[in-house]
């Protein structure tokens, strides 16, 4: 019910005449990065002012993890200054331990396990797209990271089949899976995780991947590659999709690599959507921490 109203509220603001009175006027949200971004910092900056806020960034060179002080003390001594925080961390348990003794609301921007303000874009782009009532089928292909454990989560909240495909060294992690399994038991949907590409893609309302090396894993760049050779999003797989399949990607994309420029740029393409949808989104999550759900 939370992300539906999330939904309608995202909804109303991105209605092109939609004026909102500086609703978040005196409001300051802290953007701790510790991982660079493009839209997430973006969006959310740009969403801060377009409702009267204002964003203060701290980026990877001023936050200094672990250098300068402890997680704690910058959760403690940041909700002295700022009414909301958003993160950008690599270890989930960062987010945890931040979130934990933040006295303010907390946004998650992505961590190594969950990247929910994403998948949130994700879902309402689809509901957008399609409409509320069309029963739905996701394909995932690629690696089973941080965007696949939340896009997983929220087709099961939202009642959207899903069907993942990654090699069997990276498929989602297994409490995550369990955990989707159980929501996806009370809302109906069905998920499913396999190895196989093609049989994720049949039938498939939206195609969607992320890149196979995200920031932090260039170590493993050479054989995530490898591993990930035969997981292209392609025009092969969109034939087994349905007629009006929509493809779906995160960005930044690696084109060529795990998804190929036609695809990116053809006409099922709604990627570009979905990055517009990340300022809509995050404005609705905004104004239900630091405004209030009334």
């Amino acid at each position: 019910k939370e992300m539906e109203a999330l939904f309608d509220l995202a909804a109303l603001l991105k209605k092109p005449r939609m004026k909102v009175q500086a609703p978040l006027a005196g409001k300051t949200l802290a953007m701790l990065f510790y991982k660079p971004s493009v839209r997430t910092r973006v969006s959310f900056e740009v969403g801060m002012a377009q409702l009267g806020g204002r964003a203060v960034y701290l980026g990877p060179e001023d936050v200094q993890k672990g250098q300068r002080e402890s997680q704690k003390d910058t959760a403690r001594v940041l909700s002295r200054y700022v009414d909301g925080i958003v993160a950008r961390t690599f270890a989930h348990k960062e987010m945890v331990e931040l979130a934990q003794y933040a006295k303010v609301p907390v946004i998650s921007g992505l961590s190594d396990v969950h990247h929910p303000c994403q998948a949130l874009a994700d879902l309402f782009t689809l509901r957008e797209h399609f409409g509320k009532k069309r029963s739905l089928k996701v394909a995932y292909i690629g690696d089973g990271n941080n965007v696949c454990h939340s896009l997983m989560q929220g087709c099961a909240m939202l009642g959207i089949n899903i069907s993942v495909a990654t090699p069997a060294k990276l498929k989602p992690q297994p409490e995550i899976l369990a955990e989707a399994l159980k929501l996806a038991k009370r809302s109906g949907a069905k998920i499913t995780v396999t190895t196989q590409p093609k049989e994720a893609a049949k039938n498939a309302d939206a195609l969607y991947t992320d890149v196979w090396v995200s920031m932090g894993q260039e170590k493993r760049q050479k054989q995530k590659i490898k591993t990930l050779k035969n997981f292209q999003l392609n025009e092969a797989l969109a034939k087994l999709a349905r007629k009006d399949h929509v493809v779906m990607h995160c960005l930044p994309a690696h084109r060529g690599q795990e998804i190929t420029d036609g695809l990116l740029d053809g006409k099922h393409s709604i990627v570009y959507q979905q990055a517009e949808n990340r300022l809509h989104l995050q404005k609705a999550v905004l104004l239900w921490l630091l405004k209030g759900k009334k």
